[in-house]
């Protein structure tokens, strides 16, 4: 259409085309997580308590590598069992990813992540506090997708993380990874 017939031309582009083009968009994933025979695993976004930004998270996936299922908790602003988030004797330490990166390669510098992926495999234990909201079974070799277009949004010291549980006697071998975007609070 013209502009003669009164009409004019709108280009709607996705948010997340959006974000990545204002260098805001990251990706990132875990390690390989190792957990089963009475252990968990976790990874999740955290926002630090003095990022200056808040955290909408996008997408994430969940990968089972293992030949059985496995259950995978998806918890709000948990209570963490790592340090410096944790309190007692039962701390343990989170490591944080270095597979992260910003999604806009034409920018220069290129922008770095200010909230934290960090993981944790083969530990004993849950979450406390915050609020579970979901759960989903991860069938055996699968990735489960689970797009959120950004309506999750946690301000600095909150998170969004995943617990991998099983109940069976296995060693099992699962990838959790995320897309999310940064906004200055």
């Amino acid at each position: 259409m013209t502009e003669e017939s009164g009409l004019k031309k709108v280009v709607s582009i996705p948010i997340t085309l959006f974000e990545s083009s204002q260098g805001e968009y990251f990706v990132g994933q875990s390690e390989l997580l190792v957990f089963g025979q009475g252990s968990n695993a976790w990874a999740g976004l955290i926002n630090p308590p003095n990022s200056g930004v808040n955290l909408h998270v996008n997408v994430f996936t969940i990968t089972n590598l293992s030949g059985v299922p496995f259950t995978a908790h998806i918890w709000f602003n948990p209570t963490l069992p790592v340090k410096p988030y944790c309190s007692g004797d039962d701390c343990i330490n989170a490591i944080v990813s270095n597979k992260v990166s910003n999604t806009n390669f034409t920018l220069h510098p290129l922008p770095k992540p200010k909230i934290e992926l960090q993981f944790v495999q083969n530990f004993n234990g849950s979450f406390s506090g915050g609020v579970n909201i979901f759960n989903r079974i991860v069938p055996p070799e699968t990735t489960l997708v689970e797009e959120e277009d950004g309506k999750f949004i946690f301000p600095p010291k909150k998170s969004f993380a995943i617990l991998l549980e099983s109940t069976g006697s296995q060693l099992l071998e699962a990838r959790i990874a995320y897309g999310w975007w940064e906004k200055n609070c």
